[in-house]
């Protein structure tokens, strides 16, 4: 444990610094595409400003380019990808999750390089996407290389590479606590976690934390007002918001896993090109209303400042709309129309196989949903004095819970991402019916049911059951006169007969004392067998070999191994206080037999 933890503090700052250099990349790509291109600069989150800008001598916004960028950089995005590394298409966790349950921890070198370049060619040029599906693939491919530069075990590489995916995730999105969790909780699609991850993530995360935080400094990522819950009344209107977070977020999956299937798996055209389709239509989407493009935090951190008429389509879609519509009517129908066609631009961006995460995008989604969900609330309950930004905030959470089957996790996430733990009593509430309402549906198709279901954990499992029963278990209800024991001068037609009236594979030999002195299989019975003339001179005592043995006390784990080492199927079994004499024997099918009979039983129960 000691040599595991002094690894992860090195994943952790390698993850750390690996957040820093991606963090960089997407705000060059950003602002490139964006801000020089097109003369756009989309609203960000609270605390995180801008890292390149030109200033106010910027060009007028060109919104046509809207319609072609999202599709160029799909084109690049999906050349890269299909050429170099295909696993880096899509939104990465899942592959993650792949490789921890099912390729033992491995990653490709070149997999972390790559998914961070067209991550930031996808998200930079208008695909929507987030941050989380690439920093989870790039951290969890340093802890991968590391492990196999230091050629540690299987099981180590796999813990490494969980760690680094939580640290990366912890750290780019100021939620160290959450991101450590989330490593653990979404490995498994029902309420269940990784635990053997738990310390070495928590401390590669928070050095992945400390080296993020102390480049971009330490703080959320979101600035919100100090809301409140003080009135159990709210979970009224809070149980609203749960069905819209459920039925929100089995839209987003429907929606996504569509896309993948007439896109990316149904199109008779090469991979690379599919990318760039999917951007077409995200652009044309775009065009029309542009906070649908990108990461979209601006927009979350605009409900939170109850400026949502400061979007840039706010005037726009409000001369579509009747006269005389109410603010909160008007916020609400525009919050709702960037929440479902942010569903449409990320199945569009990474269904067909463009490179970002669904993290970010969801909580964007889920955000705008619980907006518009708080302007509707005011509406229905006039006098209960709701702030849509309060459900903006717990959406965030529910939406995401309930699409990633990452209840526990994903409540911390945005408590540490917006720096509010004040309404931890409504997000917990949503979070949970939202889960438990959409627990059909799932982001990450590489998602197990649950430990249980784990390969990696089936050998922990049974050597667990193995290690608990004893042989004496295993030896219940056979009679000591059932073993047939032969003396050292039994002749070799007599031991024939012996192994034709038992079931046993062993014959246990015994001096004139009845003490054990050698064993005899079926192996020294065929090497007679091939030589001619041996059967009347051979004795016992000339072929037998030596015996390993096993007491009553030893676990059946024991048995297998000694089995396992001298390639026998069967073992004598001596007494504990005379280590010569002749208990009994124990077969392989034996073992089997009380495994058998104890699962069966534990199922009974």
């Amino acid at each position: 444990m000691g040599r595991l933890l002094v690894l992860c503090i090195l994943v952790g700052l390698v993850a750390g610094a690996g957040a820093v250099a991606f963090f960089y990349m997407l705000e060059a790509g950003k602002f490139f595409c964006m801000d020089y291109l097109a003369g756009y600069q989309p609203a960000t989150a609270g605390y995180e400003k801008p890292l390149f800008s030109m200033g106010s001598g910027q060009d007028e916004f060109r919104r046509w380019l809207l319609l072609i960028l999202p599709a160029a950089g799909g084109l690049i995005s999906g050349v890269l990808v299909f050429w170099l590394a295909p696993e880096a298409e899509g939104h990465g966790t899942d592959a993650a999750i792949e490789a921890y349950h099912f390729k033992g921890g491995m990653v490709r070198t070149r997999v972390p390089i790559i998914k961070a370049i067209a991550s930031m060619i996808t998200i930079g040029s208008g695909g929507s996407a987030g941050r989380e599906g690439p920093i989870a693939q790039i951290g969890s491919g340093f802890g991968s290389i590391m492990a196999r530069v230091l050629k540690l075990s299987r099981d180590e590489r796999r813990i490494l590479m969980a760690t680094g995916m939580g640290a990366g995730i912890g750290a780019i999105f100021h939620a160290p606590l959450a991101g450590a969790l989330f490593a653990g909780e979404v490995m498994y699609r029902k309420l269940d976690i990784e635990h053997e991850v738990l310390v070495p993530v928590f401390i590669a995360s928070i050095v992945a934390y400390a080296v993020f935080g102390s480049v971009f400094g330490f703080h959320p990522l979101f600035l919100t007002p100090p809301y409140e819950f003080n009135d159990p009344v709210l979970l009224v209107p809070f149980c609203v918001l749960a069905l819209v977070c459920a039925g929100g977020a089995a839209l987003y999956v429907t929606a996504f896993y569509t896309a993948r299937k007439y896109i990316l798996h149904g199109l008779r055209v090469p991979n690379h090109i599919k990318p760039a389709i999917g951007g077409l239509f995200v652009g044309v989407i775009g065009f029309f209303l542009p906070e649908a493009l990108g990461t979209g935090y601006g927009v979350v951190q605009l409900c939170f400042d109850g400026h949502v008429d400061k979007l840039l389509s706010a005037e726009r879609f409000t001369s579509l709309l009747p006269d005389g519509l109410a603010p909160g009517t008007v916020a609400m129908l525009l919050l709702a129309t960037i929440g479902l066609a942010k569903i449409v631009t990320t199945s569009l961006s990474i269904g067909s196989g463009g490179s970002g995460g669904v993290f970010g995008p969801a909580i964007v989604i889920g955000g705008a949903l619980g907006g518009a969900t708080g302007c509707f609330c005011q509406i229905l309950f006039p006098g209960m004095g709701l702030q849509p930004g309060a459900f903006a905030l717990v959406g965030m959470a529910g939406f995401f819970a309930a699409a990633a089957n990452t209840p526990i996790s994903t409540i911390i996430m945005v408590s540490e991402m917006t720096g509010n733990y004040n309404l931890l009593v409504p997000s917990m509430l949503v979070c949970i019916l939202a889960y438990v309402l959409c627990r059909r549906f799932t982001l990450y198709d590489k998602q197990l049911p649950s430990h249980f279901d784990a390969p990696s954990q089936m050998g922990n499992m049974a050597t667990a059951v193995l290690r608990r029963l004893t042989v004496a278990e295993a030896l219940v209800g056979k009679k000591d006169s059932e073993t047939i024991v032969v003396s050292r001068d039994t002749g070799f037609r007599e031991l024939m007969a012996c192994f034709a009236e038992t079931t046993q594979d062993c014959l246990p030999v015994v001096d004139e004392k009845q003490q054990l002195t050698g064993v005899i299989d079926t192996r020294d019975i065929r090497q007679v067998i091939g030589e001619s003339g041996l059967e009347d001179v051979v004795i016992a005592g000339d072929i037998e070999g030596p015996a390993r043995t096993l007491t009553p006390r030893d676990s059946l784990l024991t048995a297998i191994q000694r089995m396992v080492s001298t390639r026998s199927d069967e073992l004598v079994v001596v007494d504990e206080c005379e280590p010569r004499k002749v208990v009994g024997t124990l077969s392989r099918s034996d073992a089997v037999a009380t495994y058998d009979r104890q699962l069966l039983a534990g199922l009974g129960h």
